[in-house]
């Protein structure tokens, strides 16, 4: 199947682009007030660029967004044994994963796009056939992009996706320590040093994952073990209750001059936030490396290897035949 690049949304206006590549989201240009437009994600200059480039620029991942540890998971009494591809453990659904794969395209509009992949039964070592389903929306009035997580199996089999742009609200490819970041956690789940959660969830008083208020980025990063760890951060918010379902902005971003915002709203029950700590492997739409921390990821999500967890299993990331996953996210610009 062939790579395609997909526009939506008005001319001037709100515009994303999308290739079926990784159901993966390639720009997001906002309109300001003076009639100019911003690039908001992080993006490479070809689409041939995001199919050799390490990374997960904009893609959707899964089946199993973030870590599994061990790469294995129990589930109903059997052992399931998946692919590793970092270190030990399982990352995004593995070597393989969905944001590698090429999508087919469902239905597409001016202010709409449905892609759709099937995963059969073993892929990277996941029980049961799986169909997943991404929508990207566009509203142009309220400036928003919303995308719709789908899935059916079946087998019994955990999935979480989610979308992985990184942001940078000023536009350009400078580190974003200067945004300001706000999260509606009171808690987050500390790592291994193998970025495995320990199975806490952490009060984030008192320490630089207390982003209750909006704080700049660089004034928390890189502090504590729990950053040296991740090299920044690249952990997981337990969102609070009204954020977990939408009624509430789970977060929201401000960039450096103010002159732009975004809120994220979700139904997910965790939110990673990732501060770019690694793209400096990687190429910007000028061909030249991008600068360390020059975008943020932030990643609605079931909570990472919740697979052996059994409480936070409850969330709902083990999908059964005739439970199917559904679940959304909602981006909201404000040009000021």
């Amino acid at each position: 199947m062939r790579a395609e690049v997909y526009t939506l949304g008005p001319a001037g206006g709100l515009q994303i682009q999308v290739s079926n590549f990784g159901a993966r989201w390639l720009s997001c240009l906002v309109p300001l007030p003076d009639g100019s437009r911003r690039e908001a994600i992080l993006g490479h200059a070809t689409l041939a660029d995001h199919e050799s480039e390490p990374g997960f620029f904009g893609a959707v991942v899964g089946r199993y967004a973030n870590r599994i540890a061990g790469a294995a998971f129990m589930l109903d009494g059997r052992e399931h044994r998946l692919i590793a591809n970092e270190g030990a453990n399982q990352l995004h659904g593995g070597p393989d994963g969905f944001d590698r794969r090429h999508w087919s395209v469902v239905d597409h509009g001016p202010l709409h796009l449905r892609l759709s992949l099937h995963s059969p039964h073993g892929d990277q070592g996941f029980p049961g056939d799986v169909d997943a389903e991404v929508e990207y929306r566009i509203d142009p009035v309220r400036s928003a992009v919303t995308l719709h997580f789908g899935a059916r199996t079946s087998a019994p089999c955990p999935v979480s996706l989610t979308s992985h742009p990184y942001f940078n609200l000023d536009g350009g490819t400078a580190p974003v320590l200067g945004h300001r970041l706000h999260v509606a956690a009171g808690r987050m789940l500390p790592v291994r040093p193998d970025m495995i959660p320990t199975g806490e969830l952490a009060a984030v008083d008192d320490t630089a994952f207390d982003l209750r208020q909006a704080r700049r980025i660089g004034d928390g990063l890189g502090q504590g073990e729990q950053q040296r760890r991740g090299s920044g951060y690249d952990h997981c918010f337990v969102l609070d209750d009204a954020a977990a379902r939408g009624e509430l902005a789970a977060a929201e971003l401000i960039s450096t001059d103010e002159r732009l915002s975004m809120r994220l709203f979700t139904d997910y029950p965790g939110l990673q936030v990732c501060s770019g700590n690694f793209v400096h492997q990687s190429r910007g739409r000028d061909g030249q490396l991008f600068e360390r921390h020059a975008g943020i990821a932030l990643e609605p999500q079931f909570f990472p290897d919740a697979p052996n967890h059994p409480v936070w299993r409850e969330q709902g990331c083990v999908l059964r035949p005739g439970l199917p996953l559904q679940r959304w996210m909602r981006l909201e610009f404000d040009a000021r």
